[in-house]
């Protein structure tokens, strides 16, 4: 069984920082009376190896949160810090190169690295074992299913040596029996990497099976208005009677916030 948070949290050095935090972050897009305030003062952290799902409805800023923290955008105001830790994002689609095979759309990860070729096909290799797709690396994308594709699309953010994992709705598109697959395989590779994941999903009950801690953020402008820690033993399963409870718990608060905001 993995071991719960706080059990593999107590075995680091005193004094650890937060993998990441955001002190009083906004976002607001254009400018003057055009400008759409899309994150108002959101104040949040991730401890090192901690899992942490970020819950919303459509357009409240999940996804602008993680472009922030990745660095593809900038905050209007706020600070965001990561303590030089190496950031990888995956996205909604596996964004592969369907020119490459599977095994050099991974590599390109460590040629931005500098990586000699003999070490990056090596490497190539010892990340897709990691995701369970050994032997495919000869394959094109189009050759493989959607859930092997998004394999593809974390052992390529895996190569890039991160210390932190930002996962955009990676799943979403996924039917129910591959995303339990993968909700398996994300999880012990995060367990066994000790990364530090903060993952973005509409799904409430893929939130409480894969997360330590649920925030959920309101509607536009995106807020923090609650945080759910989960402290069900890990192994999780998606239909749990424990998980189906607090997933509910957590949709009622949810529908709360939604009809305040009228929407």
């Amino acid at each position: 069984m993995i071991a719960p948070l706080k059990e593999r949290a107590s075995s680091r050095a005193a004094g650890d920082t937060s993998a990441v935090r955001l002190d009083g972050v906004s976002k607001i897009y254009g400018q003057g009376k055009n400008g759409l305030l899309a994150l108002d003062n959101v104040s949040l952290s991730v401890e090192p190896g901690e899992f942490v799902c970020l819950l919303g409805a459509s357009g409240c800023g999940k996804s602008t949160l993680l472009s922030l923290v990745a660095g593809l955008d900038k905050p209007t105001a706020g600070r965001i810090g990561t303590e030089g830790r190496k950031i990888a994002m995956m996205f909604q689609e596996p964004a592969l190169f369907p020119w490459l095979t599977v095994s050099a759309n991974v590599e390109m990860a460590l040629r931005v690295q500098g990586v000699a070729k003999r070490e990056r096909q090596r490497k190539a290799a010892e990340f897709l074992e990691i995701v369970h797709l050994g032997g495919f690396g000869a394959k094109r994308p189009h050759e493989l299913s959607g859930g092997m594709r998004q394999r593809v699309s974390l052992a390529r953010a895996l190569a890039q040596d991160a210390d932190v994992l930002l996962m955009d709705e990676p799943f979403g598109a996924l039917d129910a029996m591959t995303r339990d697959l993968l909700h398996d395989e994300l999880e012990r590779i995060w367990n066994e990497r000790e990364l530090s994941v903060l993952f973005v999903t509409h799904n409430v009950r893929e939130a409480v099976r894969l997360g330590d801690r649920v925030v959920l953020l309101s509607s536009r402008p995106g807020r923090v208005v609650e945080e759910f820690p989960v402290t069900l033993d890990r192994p999780r399963r998606t239909d749990s009677a424990e998980v189906a409870e607090l997933a509910g718990v957590v949709t009622g608060r949810l529908r709360e916030e939604v009809m305040r905001h009228g929407r």
